[in-house]
């Protein structure tokens, strides 16, 4: 379907990778790429599915840019909020990401579907997940986290391992001179319980946690050190910004903090 486009464009800004984002009325305009027909496929099953804290999908412009139903609301751009470093909205994330997916569980992508290169578990795939739920990517309504937007790095993986990718972020399992401000005095230890406990994690998930984390840090190093290499631009630009150097700190801290990160998880 091709939508033409009328209403002045009002660019968006926030993302770290992908540019040429605008508003036009009460719709967003990306640019294609690769992935973009996977994507689609995966936010119309979940319209269908009635889970409706995701935009939708309008077709293409007559420029070729995807267009997507606009969310309202506030998204959590830095420095962060109180409200948005709460417990509160840790738990309420929690229950969004669990019913993000129950909803996609039962999606099947279609024949020859393209998702990103990123970080994989080492367990067989459980659905497709989101694996960039950062504060950036989350809408809140209210004070409260509402919905998940920019699915672009979505791809098969396991319900722990996209938690992981939320916890590195919310918790936040992060080296604190690397934190938000406000995030600096958040204990991560309680707040992994808390998230576990409401999304509904199994012992067993959450004995494996930590271990989903460490493992994510090596291999998102990897990853995305691989695409400022090769696709350069927004991947290039996070790179020389020290993307590399802070999962490495990420990664330590988690080391330094292992048993008592774990007490809080058995």
């Amino acid at each position: 379907m091709f939508v033409g486009t009328s209403a002045p464009e009002i660019p968006l800004y926030g993302g770290d990778v992908t540019e040429g984002v605008v508003r036009v009325g009460d719709t967003v305009r990306r640019p294609m790429r690769a992935s973009s027909p996977a994507v689609h496929a995966l936010l119309r099953h979940l319209e269908a599915a009635g889970f409706d804290r995701v935009p939708r999908v309008y077709g293409v412009d007559e420029r070729g840019r995807e267009i997507l139903s606009y969310v309202p609301g506030e998204a959590a751009t830095r420095p962060l909020q109180a409200h948005v470093v709460s417990d509160e909205a840790l738990v309420l994330l929690a229950v969004l990401v669990r019913r993000f997916h129950d909803a996609v569980e039962g999606f099947v992508p279609p024949r020859g579907a393209v998702w990103v290169d990123g970080a994989l578990d080492d367990a067989p795939p459980e659905l497709v997940g989101h694996c960039d739920i950062t504060p950036e990517n989350v809408i809140f309504r209210d004070q409260r986290p509402w919905a998940l937007i920019d699915f672009d790095m979505a791809r098969p993986t396991t319900r722990l391992f996209d938690a992981a990718t939320v916890l590195r972020h919310w918790a936040p399992i992060a080296d604190p001179v690397d934190r938000d401000p406000l995030q600096r005095r958040l204990n991560a230890g309680p707040r992994l319980r808390l998230f576990c406990d409401a999304y509904g994690f199994s012992a067993r998930d959450r004995r494996r946690l930590l271990e989903v984390s460490r493992l994510r840090f090596g291999r998102s190093y990897v990853a995305m050190r691989a695409r400022a290499e090769r696709d350069g631009g927004g991947w290039a630009r996070m790179w020389r910004e020290g993307a590399g150097e802070r999962i490495r700190r990420a990664a330590a801290w988690l080391d330094a903090n292992w048993d008592e990160l774990h007490a809080h998880l058995v």
